[in-house]
């Protein structure tokens, strides 16, 4: 692929004289591979398309949660179904998700996102002839659950690939920014679940009508990464760890990480976290709504959840690209979403508290959903050099696996009771405690992070060895710096440049 399919190409540094060239050598091409970084402006485009992808197929995900009563009347299921349709993206993902760190690290990040991209339209076009009434009498569930699966297929081969896409187009100190920006799509997508779904569905009635506008943006998508992704890496790396994303071949990278004991605790802590905001994003409203709480206040605190998620994700983001501070923002946040939960578990139990139960909703958004990015950033820096996509798809995997088991749980342990101010219009439910018992599972997750977690950052320490082996200019750096190699061939250790002031190297011969 020619530089010029990427667009303009940008040198990790201010001035434009300071573009990396080395010549005259036969063995000057492979240097200038090993060490020269460039970023290219087209890694904002990947980065969009992504972006969409991860929207498009989160709110296909949760569609039919913050419409749950609707949904089970118009696709004459029961409320245990109508949950299938979110779980069954967990459990498709589970034995999926192995195949797919695979593909991603293996293939390439090009063919993954487009076959997620098609799977993701295929999924969201067969939801909606499933519920058009011209298809027939049949019944609609089994065409919907089809297309769900299809959608579910999808979600691992775009949930993955944040972190391998930040580390292949994104220089070192814009990784995690690029990391929540891709990851934090996938909330917002929740986030127009939560909001349009309710909106749409005044009577169960409007049901193909929001199957329609799901599909949409899915369609576009597709096109955009069909069309739009040429290769799945740029020609030139943009850091020292780039280019060696893949340097453990895939089984070996899972013996290291299970060999990892930092990687280990992060696994289950932190995929229980993934678990207990799964659970929360797909029961919110069957929770409220026993305590007289409507579908629209569901759904503005679903969105609440979300909204204040992206911002503390954006800040966080921003923060530990600029201290490194994985570790440490990573327990504080687990502690204050653990305190959250708890109160939630509380105050949902509680007549006429919407204030109160909005608030605390805010809250378990901006410090739980905010941790995600961070979290997968995290896992990379602690397992390197195993690939992004395997030390990441793992911690997604234990989410998925967590999930199943706690929804199974916690509706096992919910109950049927009568209440004259249930909103509910099928069954109504006692999930009282069912969230006490979700509380205290992510407050053990959370305990042990704190307590046993510790690691060193050895992709940075790799890049920062890297950096220091490479020759650069004094006075150049800026936030945006490469390595700038310049031609040694007229030079010798004893004379070299006037450029090279305080700078130990050997000249190439």
């Amino acid at each position: 692929m020619d530089q010029e399919d990427y667009g303009e190409g940008e040198h990790s540094a201010e001035d434009s004289s300071n573009d990396s060239v080395i010549q005259g050598n036969p063995n000057n091409n492979e240097l200038q591979k090993l060490l020269v970084f460039k970023v290219y402006k087209r890694r904002w485009f990947v980065l969009f398309v992504l972006c969409l992808l991860n929207c498009s197929n989160a709110a296909l995900w949760l569609t039919f949660a913050p419409v749950a009563d609707q949904s089970a009347q118009y696709l004459k299921a029961s409320l245990n179904q109508i949950n299938w349709l979110s779980l069954v993206y967990m459990v498709v993902a589970i034995p999926l998700s192995f195949g797919t760190t695979w593909m991603l690290d293996t293939v390439g990040l090009r063919f993954t996102l487009i076959l997620g991209a098609w799977l993701n339209m295929l999924g969201a076009v067969l939801r909606f002839l499933g519920v058009v009434k011209s298809i027939g009498d049949q019944d609609p569930y089994v065409m919907v659950m089809s297309g769900q699966t299809l959608c579910a297929l999808a979600q691992p081969l775009i949930v993955f690939t944040p972190t391998k896409l930040a580390a292949l187009w994104f220089p070192e100190h814009q990784r995690a920014t690029a990391n929540t920006i891709a990851s934090m799509s996938n909330p917002l997508g929740l986030l127009f679940a939560n909001i349009f779904s309710p909106m749409v569905v005044g009577t169960y009635n409007s049901i193909p009508l929001l199957m329609f506008i799901y599909a949409v943006p899915a369609a576009i998508a597709c096109v955009l990464a069909t069309v739009g992704l040429h290769s799945s890496a740029p020609p030139t790396p943009p850091s020292a760890s780039a280019d060696s994303s893949n340097s453990e071949p895939f089984i070996q990278g899972i013996k290291l990480l299970l060999k990892n004991k930092a990687y280990l605790i992060l696994l289950l802590c932190f995929g229980s976290g993934i678990a207990v905001f799964t659970c929360f994003s797909t029961l919110l409203e069957q929770i409220l709504c026993v305590k007289g709480y409507t579908n629209d206040f569901s759904g503005l605190c679903g969105g609440l959840f979300i909204v204040f998620g992206i911002v503390g994700a954006g800040i966080l983001g921003v923060y530990v690209d600029k201290t490194k501070q994985f570790v440490e923002v990573t327990k504080i946040n687990m502690s204050f979403t653990a305190l959250a939960l708890i109160a939630f578990s509380v105050v949902s139990q509680m007549q006429g508290q919407k204030v109160a139960v909005a608030a605390i909703c805010s809250l378990f958004g901006f410090f739980g959903f905010s941790i995600y990015p961070v979290a997968m950033e995290l896992s990379v820096e602690c397992s390197y050099p195993v690939g992004e996509a395997t030390s990441a798809g793992l911690i997604f995997i234990s989410g998925q696996i967590q999930s199943v088991l706690y929804i199974v749980l916690l509706q096992a342990l919910s109950k049927l009771v009568s209440s004259p101010i249930a909103t509910c219009s099928t069954d109504t439910q006692s999930w009282k405690v069912s969230v006490l018992v979700m509380a205290g599972l992510f407050s053990v997750s959370a305990c042990g992070c704190i307590i046993f977690f510790d690691t060193r950052y050895k992709r940075l320490d790799a890049e920062a060895q890297a950096t220091q082996e490479t020759p650069q200019i004094k006075g150049t750096a800026t936030q945006d710096r490469i390595p700038v190699i310049w031609s040694v061939e007229a030079y010798s250790p004893e004379c070299p440049p006037p450029e090279w002031n305080d700078i130990k190297t050997e000249c190439i011969k």
